[in-house]
């Protein structure tokens, strides 16, 4: 007898693109999306017997993302778009036990028209993305469900030209690195990117109480001075205006604030 099992499974579409155009008159908004969806159930025979009967088919799946487009009022918002989606696979498969929904919002920004802003002209002004994540797992009770989500924001590229500091930190025979002690975030005057972190969560945790926990994933990147005192040119101090952009390698700092739970 085999001790060989099925552990966990899931699948369904990845990178599904979507472009809706919502027009009201002449003013037309227009979102992009890349939408992934995996579904989670009663599918273990497709892999142990090579039974497809219950599988819905990714290509399904797909057309179901642009059907939902097509009929939703919501597509322009995605934790509302992703649960409708989640709860169409939810309700319409009985052997779906969770729906696991994943939609990027790419950016799109209504250009500047002789002082006006156009009314169907757009530009990429940023590659950051807004991201949502939705998982719908079935109650035991009839039409009953439970809704995760997870939002946020990925490639935002953000830069102060002043007002940062690191400063303090352990030193040892290794230790090149010099201590700057001049620059906030963007009222904070940070003492490190942990600490700017960990102000930016608990402010927003204590202004929205619907927030349970807040995620971070900051890259470090740094911009140098540039060395002309060879050329007879000052670049230091106040003089410095003359950088040069250092991507890799890079400080990577993450961390998870959560909401004290209240006792009970």
């Amino acid at each position: 007898m085999s001790d060989v099992f099925l552990k966990e499974q899931k699948y369904g579409k990845d990178k599904v693109r979507l472009v809706k155009v919502i027009r009201t008159g002449k003013w037309h908004e227009i979102v992009e999306l890349t939408v992934r969806v995996l579904l989670e159930g009663d599918f273990a025979a497709s892999y142990t017997k090579a039974d497809n009967s219950l599988i819905v088919a990714t290509d399904t799946m797909k057309n179901t993302v642009y059907i939902l487009a097509k009929q939703s009022p919501n597509v322009n918002h995605i934790e509302v778009f992703a649960t409708e989606i989640g709860q169409h696979f939810i309700s319409t498969y009985s052997h779906v036990s969770k729906v696991n929904v994943w939609i990027s919002k790419h950016k799109w920004t209504r250009m500047l028209v002789n002082g006006k802003l156009h009314d169907h002209s757009f530009l990429r002004d940023g590659e950051e993305t807004r991201n949502t994540k939705v998982v719908i797992t079935k109650k035991s009770g009839p039409k009953e469900v439970i809704v995760e989500i997870e939002s946020g924001l990925k490639d935002l590229l953000v830069l102060k030209t002043t007002g940062s500091a690191f400063y303090g930190f352990l030193r040892d025979k290794y230790t090149t690195l010099q201590e700057t002690n001049d620059h906030t975030f963007a009222t904070d005057n940070s003492s490190s990117v942990q600490a700017t972190l960990y102000l930016m969560a608990k402010i927003a945790l204590e202004k929205f109480q619907q927030i349970s926990s807040i995620h971070y994933e900051l890259p470090n990147k740094h911009y140098f001075t540039y060395d002309l005192d060879r050329f007879g040119l000052k670049n230091t101090g106040k003089n410095s205006d003359i950088y040069y952009p250092v991507a890799d390698p890079s400080g990577l700092i993450t961390a998870t604030i959560a909401r004290t739970k209240p006792k009970l």
